[in-house]
């Protein structure tokens, strides 16, 4: 498959959700800190598979259980490192930026992250894709599904901590308790969201060409705690972003 074809299926589902999440501004970002927001999120995907990568290796090496080397691998190894690189970039890029003035800005810039991150993590995945032989209308459902989920899920937990930043901001008292409940919050969500898409794929076997769910139970359970996870996330994003709304004119930054 065609290597450009490749970058716009990847980048596409995070244009699609950026376009959305910044119609909630109503003093809309400049361009080029939205694009370098953008940029860095993405850049920060590989820093994150390498960390993760390196902890995978130290975490081999205690001989845990694979229960137990899941669950810490999947919490630690991924889901702290994704979320606190995302939350660094908007840490150094924009906390300090002029342009960052009003609280809704935190929630919207941790999501521009998100979406980058999610964007390179999408090409990487469908590049692997090429390389597993896939054809395009294979590739194509594959943007379809992490539209509406992955990429997703990483804007929204990006969005979860971006509200307990801007809250923090307006409560400095308190600023580093909120700070680590968002990333904690996120943390979890993302975890358990990767808990279920695994358990999803170890139920899905395919043979003759077709595909076969070994456990149905197994795999509903999982089905449906991964679509409430996702609309739980988007149901407090949304209330988050209509609070900080309200925040602005007692709380600007």
């Amino acid at each position: 498959m065609n290597f450009i074809i490749i970058i716009i299926l990847g980048l596409l589902p995070s244009f699609i959700w950026l376009l959305f999440f910044l119609r909630h501004d109503a003093h809309p970002e400049p361009k080029t800190m939205i694009l370098k927001v953008f940029f860095a999120g993405a850049m920060a995907a590989p820093a994150a598979a390498l960390v993760g990568t390196g902890f995978q290796e130290v975490l081999l090496s205690f001989n845990l259980p694979q229960t137990a080397f899941l669950l810490i691998y999947i919490f630690l190894g991924v889901g702290v490192a994704e979320e606190i690189i995302k939350y660094l970039v908007v840490r150094f890029l924009v906390l300090s930026h002029h342009e960052f003035d009003e609280p809704i800005d935190a929630m919207l810039y941790m999501v521009i992250s998100g979406l980058g991150f999610a964007a390179l993590e999408n090409i990487l995945v469908f590049l692997s894709q090429t390389i597993l032989g896939r054809n395009f209308g294979d590739t194509l459902s594959l943007t379809v599904y992490r539209f509406l989920t992955a990429t997703f899920l990483h804007a929204l937990c990006s969005a979860l901590i971006g509200y307990f930043l801007a809250l923090s901001i307006c409560n400095l008292r308190h600023q580093f308790k909120l700070i680590s409940i968002g990333l904690a919050s996120g943390v979890i969500f993302h975890g358990l969201y990767d808990l279920a898409v695994i358990e999803i794929d170890h139920n899905l076997v395919e043979m003759s060409g077709k595909v076969i769910v070994l456990d149905h139970k197994i795999f509903i359970v999982s089905g449906f705690a991964m679509l409430a996870i996702l609309i739980g996330l988007a149901s407090f994003v949304f209330f988050g972003f209509r609070e900080l709304k309200k925040m602005q004119s007692i709380c600007k930054i």
